[in-house]
């Protein structure tokens, strides 16, 4: 249509979700990204440890829990008893894999707390390391230490990569990238020719560590693509220098432990099936076992009756290769089948085509089952490869489920793609989230705006209809100052908003931002000036989406104005708020203060009167006190959720029941300042910038929630061997017994409301975090998702409390995992 343009938005999968009416994939549908995620350590794992009460001495622990680079660990000798637990960093404390002090000459001394259970040491560790595993030696020491094991394919790392075209040859390729463990990746031997580059996630099955080739008999042979670009005698020269240099750019081979194993298969020559070709997995089409190479592997050929076939349609496949099926698949599963090209007529029919050929199915028993269990759904969203361009990761919509594949249509592609059919067990798919989470690009879609006018964020006056000589009706060559304020065709326009740099910022606005922001705005229509004014001050804080809560539209206040939605960005999240503006230019003034007053800054930092040489309210000699007192003095009010409803600050993920990497939610508040307070911090500083704790709000409105929960619930109360009282706080002498005695509980966790974890910490000794959960929604399938990085980045906790918080989360994790996991 006329007018009608193409606009790439900003895009946010939690707003996205929301428009479309549609639900992401479940995380853990993606299993390939799951096992990215682990550290290498596990429970069970023992390692030598220096002891606390003599460094020089160590003994052997056992892992009990990991939290990113914190391992959780228990001498041996305790057993059961929790009381010797601690923490350590990988990156710091004195940690080695078995064996490392035998090596190295040092004592293995039993500690004291358990020296009278363990008479004979020698006899003990014989005891209980026979068939222990050791914490990986690659991890602790070196360069490695501490470092994800995924961190460790870094680029430059070299492997090998089988043929997927028309051999079991491979050649070394270089790692030019790692996102997340997908591997962007480049044939030794071209440089910087990045023609040839390919993108495979690290657990492919025809990746390989350095090595692998020679140990399986395999030949190292550049690909049939590129061997024309060298000589023979460089490539063997190329090769010499791989092998000299083999040590220093060697991956661990641990990293390939958990690569899918290739089974048996049982094709033979000649057989057909249906395949999908997979650099272009489009369509299906009839297929042949050209060639049988052993046990493992056999090339596939999709099926071309012209008398020039066309390349590139060969590629090598094991048993458990996605994208083969028996005869008769698709008719079976309602598909379409597309006929070979050469094919008579369109409709296609295996009995003559086989008698035609003389060939025989393939058996249903060379097919081996995969899993329907993958969670996957129509209308599922998620985040797949582009098979045409593996640079671009798009946003995909499940069109269609058949048995254990999926249809994909991909969105925002640079170029239109046909519906793609995968595996569900595809490694070139992603869950919601993961491009943001590793720092890739994802394409967003494209929206059709239809007359779509260019918006001026910042109005200059010679573009705008007022401007400083206005000439307008009965307002010809009449002058202005930047200050006046007209009428004309019955829209207001305000004045200049001017920012005063030398003013003193507030604790929520970065001063050095500040200083960058233009020296003013305006003039033109009130609602757009001051909503860039607002939409500048939020970007130019330490953290924008408190200053946008600050802002936020308060729902018992008169509304006197308009309102308009504006956007925060914090740590990857968008956060979304109505902020009233006003709409005329009398209220301008009195607008500006009062925002000021907000976010506890000098009341002249910006308005319509410029502050030259000194400020009349002589901010630079005062300390914020005075803003934070006096002039922000206001009504203790609830931040986060009015009464029986909703905040109007909206962070993305506001979905309890979904699984989220970094789950965060903005309803977190401040403490109440008493009159009596005094600060000191000199003018400007960030001291206390946009600090975020406990709210002021009394207990009795957290006591009428947890009772309004109940009545909503309408079921008998849950009862806990750790309190009688659900509102009651116990003794320091109960928290004592509780975190010393082993956790049992009378309800499955996966089943507590928010009300149910709030009561469970307040019987703790973490009852002050309380509040955060019950703002946050947190119940008990989130409380068993929280780990101690997602603790420490959401409720902005110091490391002490949040290992202490965690601790008691992992107690309800055994519990759970004991008593109900079956």
């Amino acid at each position: 249509d006329a007018g009608s343009s193409v606009e790439e938005m900003e895009f946010n999968w939690d707003e996205y979700l929301e428009d479309t009416g549609a639900t992401a994939a479940p995380h853990g549908s993606f299993k390939h990204v799951d096992t990215s995620l682990q550290n290498g350590f596990a429970p069970g794992m023992k390692l030598e440890v220096a002891v606390k009460s003599d460094q020089n001495t160590y003994w052997v622990a056992t892992i009990i829990t990991t939290c990113g680079q914190l391992l959780l660990l228990r001498y041996d000798g305790y057993g059961e008893d929790r009381k010797a637990d601690f923490w350590c960093d990988i990156l710091t404390a004195d940690l080695h894999p078995i064996g490392w002090c035998e090596q190295n000459k040092k004592v293995l001394k039993v500690p004291e707390g358990i020296k009278d259970k363990i008479p004979d040491q020698e006899e003990f560790l014989q005891r209980v390391l026979k068939g222990a595993c050791s914490a990986p030696a690659n991890l602790l020491e070196g360069l490695h230490r501490g470092k994800n094991p995924l961190d460790l394919i870094a680029p430059g790392s070299r492997l090998e990569l089988q043929s997927i075209r028309d051999s079991l040859e491979a050649w070394i390729v270089n790692v030019v990238e790692n996102v997340g463990g997908r591997l962007k990746l480049r044939y030794e031997g071209l440089e910087d020719l990045d023609k040839f580059d390919l993108w495979l996630f690290y657990l492919d099955p025809f990746l390989h560590q350095v090595g692998w080739a020679a140990q399986h008999g395999y030949s190292l042979q550049p690909p049939s693509a590129i061997r024309s670009l060298r000589s023979e005698a460089d490539w063997q020269e190329i090769l010499k220098k791989v092998k000299e240099e083999e040590e220093e750019s060697s991956v661990p081979t641990d990293l390939f432990k958990d690569k899918p194993v290739i089974g048996v298969h049982s094709f033979s020559e000649g057989m057909k099936l249906e395949a999908v070709d997979p650099m272009a997995p489009f369509v299906i089409s009839p297929a042949t076992v050209l060639k049988v190479y052993n046990d493992k592997y056999f090339l596939i050929e999709i099926d071309d009756l012209r008398g020039e076939r066309a390349s590139g349609q060969r590629y090598v496949c094991h048993v458990n290769s996605a994208g083969i099926f028996p005869v008769q698949w698709s008719l079976k599963n309602g598909l379409h089948l597309s006929p070979p090209p050469g094919y008579p007529g369109q409709d296609f029919d295996w009995a003559d085509y086989l008698k035609q050929c003389g060939a025989e199915a393939a058996p249903q028993s060379c097919f081996p089952s995969l899993p329907s269990d993958h969670g996957f759904k129509e209308n599922m969203k998620l985040e797949a490869v582009n098979p045409v361009d593996p640079e671009e990761v798009c946003i995909a919509t499940v069109t269609k489920l058949k048995d254990s594949y999926l249809w994909l249509q991909l969105e925002g592609s640079k170029k239109p793609v046909p519906e793609c059919i995968v595996s569900v067990e595809s490694m070139n798919i992603f869950p919601v989230g993961w491009c943001e989470t590793n720092g890739y690009q994802l394409r967003p879609p494209r929206k059709a705006i239809v007359n779509k006018q260019k918006k001026i964020a910042v109005v200059q006056p010679e573009k705008q209809i007022l401007s400083s000589r206005t000439v307008h009706d009965g307002l010809k060559n009449q002058e202005l100052n930047s200050s006046d304020s007209v009428v004309i065709n019955g829209k207001y326009c305000c004045p200049k908003i001017y920012f005063n740099h030398r003013c003193f910022s507030g604790p929520y606005l970065n001063k050095g931002r500040i200083a960058e922001l233009p020296q003013s705005v305006g003039p033109g229509n009130c609602v757009l000036v001051l909503k860039e004014v607002l939409t500048l001050l939020i970007n130019a804080a330490y953290k924008p989406s408190r200053v946008l809560r600050e802002l936020q539209l308060d729902e018992e206040a008169a509304w006197h104005g308009h309102g308009e939605t504006l956007k925060a960005k914090y740590k990857g999240k968008s956060y979304r708020a109505t902020v009233e503006v006003v709409r005329t230019a009398d209220r301008v003034a009195d607008f500006c203060r009062k925002t000021c007053i907000k976010l506890e800054c000098c009341p002249n930092l910006f308005g319509p009167q410029m502050v030259l040489d000194k400020c009349s309210e002589n901010c630079s000699v005062l300390t914020k006190t005075k803003y934070t007192h006096y002039y922000g003095k206001r009504k203790n009010k609830r931040i986060g959720r009015p009464p029986g409803g909703h905040s109007n600050l909206e962070v993305a993920m506001k979905k309890p029941n979904k699984r989220r990497k970094r789950r965060k939610h903005f309803f977190v508040h401040k403490k109440k300042r008493s009159s009596a307070s005094v600060d000191n911090t000199p003018a400007g500083s960030p001291q206390g910038s946009g600090a975020e704790e406990e709210d002021d709000q009394d207990e009795s409105e957290l006591s009428h929630s947890l009772a309004q929960d109940r009545d909503k619930r309408k079921r008998k109360l849950r009862t806990f061997s750790f309190s009688d009282d659900e509102n009651k706080p116990p003794s320091p002498k109960d928290i004592k017994m509780e975190v010393a005695e082993k956790l049992q509980l009378d309800s499955n966790p996966l089943e507590w409301s928010v009300a149910d974890v709030v009561r469970f910490l307040k019987s703790t000794d973490c009852a002050p975090l309380a509040r955060i959960f019950l703002d946050q929604e947190i119940d008990g399938q989130a409380l068993l998702l929280l780990t101690l990085p997602t603790v420490q980045e959401c409720m902005d906790l110091k490391l002490g409390p949040a290992i202490k918080l965690c601790h008691h989360i992992e107690r309800v994790k055994l519990a759970f995992y004991q008593q109900f996991a079956n």
